[in-house]
């Protein structure tokens, strides 16, 4: 039995706390006065000089003007992304229309530059962080940013805002404003070294107009922010058409020169994939980001492709590939047995699945942080990582702990009698039975339901569903649309649903809300499988304490093993590259940012229009 897969009695919960907290207080340096800086790093300093013109990604000559059309899946009922309804909002609002008072460089781990803040005092312990404003900024309606909009905006978010906000902001001691254009927080006793960035990149928002009690409310009022663009139109689950403002205050400011470069942005909501697709094949959309293989290998042969008007690319960069699996949501009874759950984990075959529906095209998934420096999977534990881990010497897999373990490979037939047995025999240690043909135990059968969103879900769950049939148990597939899905899954009224646990080369606060005991109870978290253990808190502690790059990955390869040993996931696969199709009359930079994931947000900030 893994113990960190349990919520533990209070006294080994309390032995975990003091223990952890050993270790980080002799991390945290003794606190020193607060100097200037142009850029706030997670480790180390900023990559970029003080007077730094752009990001190396950014081309500062590319033309602006012309239209940019892209097509995203799904639906929208909302045009506020920061509350808890804020899964059915439209997309491409942040960035765009809002913005936060600094901006994230995707060529370095976690790393920000200025933006409505114009340069930051913080100390080397980070116990206190001051934001000086730009004078210049300004909202879309022609109002200065003040500190007064950035109390305003943290105040109202940490009580109203999504629950990843009110965490983090939760632990702030105490935030004032000297002046109109000064913040200051103090952080003391806090312990989180990511906190700053987290305050830098808080969203701004109009104290004078924002509707601070309609905020938890879907809206599709249009927001006034402090971003390049504008809501020119909004057509709920169908179209979001944005408009440059031409008085964008930080147009040429560094850490935005070169990108935001299309005039309009029209963004088009299809129902399904199918649909989407035939749009761009028709010349309607301009990119697409494929995630199909079948498309890929076999349907890129239409006219548009053939006489030069489309393209396409397989690229990649150094950001950790993440994982997506089948999650258990250990808030069931069904699951609680992490024998159960490894034994599960073995009846996906893989190697069929990849051969017969993806055209062999994926890679299994082996870690939460795979292909990267931060994934534990071919290492064994340094000797850094054995005393980080001490104090919960069961929460690790020898294997785990050793490097070794890999997700189950079949023969590849679909029917791997061999591995079913192996399933078996996991699940009659723990005491189940097959009895005729269903799985058994106390008398009672093993059932659950997988929840899935779309055509493609499906046939990959039906595909694992008859693998499990196989050794006796009764699993049930439920299609359901976006909202109703959005709503089971805040509510974690689910018994197993496919989970993305998007991977960044800087894990932090977020993992709080994935995998954090105060979010496994906490609605509208990102905790799916319900997590609740002691090691997992320490670790998340751990690499959020971490002052050193070394420390860092140290504390993220521990955590990553504790993940892993704890089976909460069937891990599917992932492309080690992305496919892109685009329109030749648009263009991107040469280089590539080496950290964003994906490569291009939603509306390709980047890019521009060849003949504008």
């Amino acid at each position: 039995m893994i113990s960190s897969t349990i919520r533990g009695p209070l006294r080994t919960r309390r032995l975990f706390r003091l223990a952890f907290a050993a270790i980080l207080s002799a991390l945290a340096p003794a606190p020193l006065a607060a100097e200037p800086t142009h850029g706030l790093a997670m480790h180390g300093a900023p990559a970029l000089p003080p007077d730094f013109d752009r990001f190396p990604y950014a081309d500062p000559a590319a033309p602006k003007g012309g239209r940019l059309r892209v097509g995203l899946a799904g639906t929208f009922d909302s045009l506020n992304p920061f509350n808890l309804k804020s899964g059915s909002a439209a997309q491409g609002l942040v960035g765009n229309v809002f913005q936060g008072l600094m901006a994230r460089s995707q060529d370095e781990p976690f790393t920000l530059y200025p933006l409505i803040a114009q340069s930051i005092d913080i100390d080397p312990a980070r116990t206190h962080v001051t934001f000086h404003l730009d004078p210049r900024a300004r909202f879309s309606d022609g109002k200065p940013i003040t500190s007064q909009d950035v109390l305003f905006s943290f105040d109202l978010l940490k009580s109203k805002g999504r629950p990843q906000q009110r965490i983090a902001y939760g632990l702030v001691k105490s935030i004032t404003a000297p002046d109109a254009h000064t913040v200051s927080y103090d952080l003391t006793g806090v312990g989180d070294r990511e906190l700053p960035l987290i305050l830098a990149i808080m969203p701004v928002l109009p104290k004078h107009a924002t509707d601070v009690e309609r905020f938890s409310d879907a809206t599709l009022a249009k927001p006034i922010g402090s971003g390049p663009y504008v809501i020119a139109d909004a057509q709920p689950g169908a179209r979001l058409l944005l408009k440059r403002n031409p008085d964008y205050w930080a147009a040429e400011a560094p850490s935005q020169r070169g990108f935001y470069n299309f005039d309009e942005i029209d963004i088009q909501y299809f129902r399904d994939g199918n649909s989407l697709f035939e749009a761009f094949k028709a010349g309607l959309l301009d990119y697409r980001e494929e995630t199909s293989t079948t498309r890929w290998s076999t349907d890129y042969n239409f006219p548009a492709m053939r006489d030069g008007r489309v393209t396409r690319e397989a690229l990649k960069n150094e950001n950790p590939k993440g994982l997506e699996g089948f999650v258990f949501n250990t808030r069931k009874a069904v699951f609680k047995d992490v024998r159960l759950r490894e034994a599960f984990g073995m009846m996906f075959d893989f190697e069929w699945i990849n051969a017969n529906l993806y055209s062999g095209l994926y890679t299994r998934t082996k870690s939460f942080f795979d292909e990267s420096e931060l994934s534990s999977s071919g290492r064994p534990a340094s000797e850094r990582e054995r005393a980080l881990l001490a104090p919960c010497p069961d929460a690790v897999r020898a294997d785990i702990l050793e490097g070794a373990w890999r997700p189950p490979v079949s023969d590849g037939s679909g029917r791997d009698r061999e591995m079913a047995k192996r399933a078996l025999e996991l699940l009659a240690a723990a005491g189940y039975r097959v009895e005729g043909d269903r799985l058994m135990k106390d008398g009672e059968p093993v059932s659950f339901e997988i929840m899935v969103k779309d055509r493609n879900q499906e046939r990959l769950a039906l595909n694992y569903a008859g693998s499990l049939a196989r050794i006796g148990v009764d699993v049930r597939v439920r299609l359901v649309d976006e909202v109703q899905y959005q709503r089971r899954r805040q509510k974690f009224d689910f018994d197993m649903m496919i989970g993305q646990y998007l991977a960044s080369a800087s894990p932090g606060n977020e993992q709080r809300m994935r995998w954090g005991s105060a979010s496994a109870a906490q609605e509208s978290s990102f905790n799916l499988a319900g997590a609740a253990s002691p090691a997992i808190d320490a670790l998340i502690a751990a690499l959020l304490a971490a002052q050193s790059h070394e420390d860092f990955v140290t504390a993220v390869r521990a955590y990553d093993r504790v993940l892993l040993s704890g089976f909460y996931v069937v891990p599917l696969f992932h492309a080690s590259e992305q496919w892109i199709a685009h329109s030749t009359n648009i263009a991107r930079p040469e280089r590539l940012p080496r950290y964003a994931a994906p490569l291009f947000g939603p509306t390709l900030e980047s890019w521009w229009r060849k003949n504008p």
